[in-house]
């Protein structure tokens, strides 16, 4: 029987040859047959994979045979089979498309001078001892904070990473620079660039959350101070840390609560949207709000 896994892993490390890198990672995938999406730059490497158990377990055993990346914090989830339709592994000038690649400086021993890095239970009793001072910074785009977040953060108004320099540096922000800033992401990539990118423009006192919400989320699941689902870029799109887990999305249509996103029926838009299984299901919305507006709808009753 099948057991679908998929595992989300970063490590920034200096690679001078990032093509050469490129290709083992390629044939690497390829010969233990798992799918999904690889990027490898000067700065090392960040992915995404999934498969059968067997065949991602044989790509993390080849994986960690490269000496740079022999430690890396490979984080494992459950699949539903085919969770990526294809391979891709591509060089680019960053790991993450933040537009900043001379603003970073990585070494062997990671990216510099960014924020402090926090277990799980090091952000609560952070939380604990500076109460009110701590603010949680989203380091994703405003569409994946729809569904889940970290209760009372700032999510900055960022469509992709290449829009939180501006962000940072239009002062919308600069009433926190004296507050302690925990910078968090899904599996913390984002981050390390991030709170480097917070502490050059005068935020001193930066944190970034260890291993990101999948880390949290292993360790308190929806009983710390995450609230809803975590959007996921793999055909699951969303993934919750409990069966009692309340997503913060709502329909576009009728308001109720859900995780699910749906792309635009208008071939010309295909923006991804909120729309619940029954109004999808039943036709009454198959358009984003800015193609169709939403029109006053009784929720679906309990």
């Amino acid at each position: 029987m099948s057991l679908p896994k998929i595992v989300l892993f970063y490590v920034f490390t200096p690679l001078a040859d990032p093509e050469a890198v490129k290709l083992w990672q390629l044939n690497l995938a390829q010969r233990t047959g798992v799918t999904g999406r690889i990027i490898v730059s000067e700065q090392g490497i960040n992915a995404t994979v999934g498969g059968d158990i067997r065949e991602v377990k044989a790509y993390v055993r080849g994986l960690r045979e490269y000496a740079p990346f022999k430690h890396a914090d490979v984080k494992w989830s459950d699949g539903v089979g085919e969770d990526f339709p294809r391979l891709s592994v591509k060089v680019r000038p960053e790991l993450v498309t933040f537009d900043a690649p001379d603003l970073i400086t990585v070494t062997e021993n990671g990216v510099e001078g960014g924020g402090m890095h926090l277990a799980p239970h090091e952000v609560h009793e952070l939380v604990e001892q500076r109460g009110e001072d701590v603010v949680f910074f989203d380091g994703r785009n405003r569409l994946e904070a729809q569904i889940g977040r970290f209760r009372g953060a700032v999510v900055p108004r960022a469509e992709t990473t290449r829009d939180f320099l501006r962000e940072i540096e239009s002062g919308a922000y600069d009433h926190l620079k004296d507050k302690a800033l925990v910078t968090y992401c899904t599996g913390g990539v984002r981050c390390e660039v991030l709170s480097v990118l917070l502490r050059n423009r005068g935020f001193q006192d930066v944190y970034q959350l260890d291993g990101g919400i999948v880390r949290y989320g292993e360790q308190y699941g929806n009983d710390g101070l995450w609230d809803g689902s975590l959007y996921v870029f793999d055909r699951r799109m969303h993934t919750e840390f409990s069966a009692e887990a309340r997503s913060l999305g709502r329909c576009a249509e009728c308001g109720e609560p859900t995780p699910r996103f749906v792309n635009c029926a208008n071939g010309e838009c295909r923006a991804l949207f909120l729309c619940c299984e029954t109004c999808t299901g039943s036709g009454v919305r198959s358009r984003c709000p800015d193609c169709v507006p939403a029109t006053p709808a009784a929720p679906h009753p309990a």
